[in-house]
């Protein structure tokens, strides 16, 4: 399951995967240093190998498969059959592949952070302090790959050091998941003793620094409810004072830009994402912007009724409450709400990249203006499953081409920072207004929207635990956090229900019997979800992982 590989090949620089595989043998031959290859009695000696190691390690972080992860809730429909979809859904066996993927895969990358810490010591340094920087850096990462683990799987082997195929380790236990936390609390406290606070410039951009550390130990600490913990750390990232809400001096543009090109890191405006997967044109790229919007095919991503429903209205009410909702037309729904709602979804009049929408062709003289939902495949537009397009993460440019996109992937942004301390705040009954006023409220004077303000909830009988999740969902949308935030917060039947679009009665070519409607006639785009307690809070440790380990205990529902 996890054993160090005792000789290890450099590919290249962007892809030194220490720690892979496995080889063993008794012969003389093979026991000699090989000479093309990195090994460990003859690679770890200078800060420059250390670097390339590290930078290997980086490589392994999340990318669009983070985002993938939306999915798995119900913010977001993708059309096709999808291993994501259909875990969030509930309706998979423990034989299904991404499970055993994840399982895998992150092992075999905390296996490389292990072989890191075992080795960087005795490398000599052109940098003082910069062997204990790097392998704070790499702690931070494993942390992040543990926090993944752990939230699918609950306990699992916790695995600090290399290990060789005889290694008892190999066929251990599972760890109890409230250890594992301790310990990446640990390891957290630990490397933001030894990173530097600066946000890394230059050389050093994307690097992991103190407040990534904080940050991530905030998200966790909320996670499993150490909210006196989620706290502090959230503030002790406030108080560094070298992080702010990104914006263009535009309320109508400044949240809907972080997501292009302009918010890359690289472009040095960005001092909100705290740490992300960056991307480079021609050297490392994805292909989200031309999956949102695709010109051709079904859109992957497309928003859900649930969702669009989820904003409020500018004056700070739901639409069930707000006087200023309105729903005769598809239109209308865009109208008077929460300005983050058509800065990440789409609305009539924007500018897209998914050419013919579902106007007829002859009737559509500029393919670049997005007017009407298209719900027929033709290869000349995008089309819809909900009704809905993403606006949110974009870069127009990027649609047409295949896998021609640099944005960079948000893994923690300083807007969670301030969701998270304002929760764990309410959570331990400590919320004032002028805690509102210094994280959430900060959110939506970014984009002009009203204040959240604890009398007006009182006065209109709104309970505060559901709208600091609802501001949280619709700040973090398309970001890959929706999953994991039902899941703690125990609200797993939202998964099970099914997932809506667009009311049937704005678009005549709804009207046909081959699209099915629920009884308020909104589309149900998908209808075979169920989720079961306790069974699909956790994912069920993969099949082949317990046969080929028999000590590995299974969750329960699973067995």
């Amino acid at each position: 399951m996890i054993f160090h590989k005792k000789y290890r090949k450099n590919v290249n620089l962007a892809l030194l995967l220490v720690g892979l595989g496995t080889m063993s043998s008794c012969s003389d031959f093979l026991d000699r240093y090989p000479q093309d290859e990195v090994i460990d009695e003859t690679f770890w000696q200078t800060q420059e190998q250390l670097e390339m190691a590290a930078t290997a390690i980086y490589s392994r972080v999340k990318a669009k498969n983070f985002v993938d992860m939306e999915n798995m809730g119900e913010n977001t429909m993708w059309p096709q059959t999808h291993e994501y979809k259909d875990i969030g859904s509930g309706v998979f066996p423990i034989t299904q592949p991404t499970v055993n993927n994840e399982w895998r895969n992150m092992f075999r990358d905390v296996r490389e952070c292990n072989a890191f810490l075992e080795n960087y010591h005795d490398a000599e340094e052109t940098e003082p302090g910069a062997k204990e920087r790097l392998a704070a850096e790499v702690r931070v990462i494993r942390v992040l790959n543990y926090s993944f683990m752990t939230s699918f799987f609950g306990d699992v082997p916790l695995i600090t050091v290399p290990l060789e195929l005889d290694d008892p380790e190999v066929y251990g236990e599972r760890t109890p998941q409230s250890e594992v936390i301790d310990f990446l609390l640990s390891e957290l406290d630990m490397a933001a003793e030894l990173l530097p606070e600066a946000i890394p410039t230059g050389d050093n951009l994307g690097r992991v620094n103190k407040g990534t550390a904080l940050a991530l130990k905030a998200r966790i600490a909320l996670t499993y409810g150490r909210f006196d913990v989620a706290e502090e750390a959230a503030k002790a990232v406030m108080d560094m004072g070298i992080y702010s809400l990104y914006s263009t001096g535009d309320p109508e543009t400044s949240y809907y830009d972080l997501f292009t090109r302009n918010g890359k890191l690289a472009e040095g405006r960005n001092k909100e994402t705290i740490f992300a997967r960056m991307h480079k044109m021609d050297i490392i790229m994805h292909n989200l912007s031309r999956e949102i919007q695709v010109p051709d095919q079904f859109a992957r991503f497309v928003p859900t009724r649930s969702l669009v429903e989820s904003y409020l209205c500018s004056d700070g009410l739901p639409i069930d409450k707000s006087p200023l909702y309105e729903d005769e037309t598809y239109a209308d729904v865009f109208k008077n709400r929460d300005p983050r709602m058509t800065q990440t979804i789409l609305v009539p009049g924007d500018t897209w990249g998914g050419r013919y929408d579902g106007r007829p062709v002859a009737e559509n003289p500029d393919p670049t203006i997005y007017m009407v939902p298209k719900f027929s495949q033709d290869g000349r537009g995008s089309v819809t499953t909900t009704g809905y397009y993403y606006k949110k993460y974009v870069e127009p440019s990027a649609v047409p081409n295949y896998n021609r996109d640099d944005n960079d992937i948000h893994h923690i942004r300083y807007a969670e920072v301030l969701l998270t301390y304002a929760e764990a705040r309410f959570e331990q009954g400590k919320l004032t207004q002028d805690d509102l006023d210094i994280s959430i409220n900060l959110l939506r004077d970014r984009v002009g929207m009203t204040r959240m303000d604890l009398a007006f909830l009182a006065e209109h009988g709104m309970d505060v635990r559901e709208e600091i999740r609802r501001e949280r969902r619709v700040e973090l949308v398309l970001e890959g956090h929706r999953y994991f935030d039902v899941r703690r917060w125990k609200e797993g039947e939202r998964l099970g229900q099914d997932i809506e679009g667009v009311k049937a009665s704005w678009f005549p070519a709804l009207s046909s019997s081959t699209y099915r409607k629920n009884a308020e006639g909104f589309l149900v785009v998908q209808w075979n979800r169920r989720f079961e307690a306790p069974k699909n809070y956790l994912w069920p440790v993969p099949q082949v992982q317990r046969e080929r380990n028999p000590n590995l205990s299974q969750n329960p529902g699973w067995e």
